[in-house]
């Protein structure tokens, strides 16, 4: 009899295509730039799995409502900005990473950046992200 896989185990088995990790990426920016509060209800959904979570210095979050919450949160103390990926995105098994910058739209300054890694669910969707902060405004 074998043992049923848990979801870890699913996870790891998985094996992404580049385009993939980019597409997973790709979604995540666009729940991030979502300004509107019912289209970024859509965009998280999209993006994240049902528990998917997110971590950084600053958020420890998890489901759709908290992480739509924490983006509203950053569109408020940054109204008009944009997440822009850097680079090329890195991935590996069901795990990828990723750097972005926050752009203002008056300047083109960058304030805020920083570099991401998330794990994928079977079904391309981020189970998890883990933010690390590179660049923020001085207190």
């Amino acid at each position: 009899m074998t043992q049923p896989q848990t979801q870890t185990q699913t996870q790891a088995a998985a094996q992404f295509q580049p385009q993939e990790y980019e597409a997973a990426v790709t979604r995540y920016l666009e729940a991030w730039n979502a300004t509107d509060p019912a289209d970024r209800a859509k965009a998280v959904a999209a993006a994240f799995t049902e528990d998917g979570s997110y971590t950084d210095p600053l958020a420890d979050v998890a489901g759709h409502d908290q992480l739509a919450a924490v983006i509203g949160a950053v569109h408020e103390q940054f109204p008009g900005f944009r997440f822009r990926q850097l680079g090329a995105v890195d991935g590996h098994h069901h795990i990828a990473r990723f750097g972005w910058e926050l752009v203002s739209p008056a300047d083109g300054s960058a304030p805020v950046a920083g570099s991401d890694v998330i794990t994928l669910a079977a079904d391309g969707r981020i189970a998890s992200v883990h933010g690390f902060l590179d660049r923020v405004p001085a207190a």
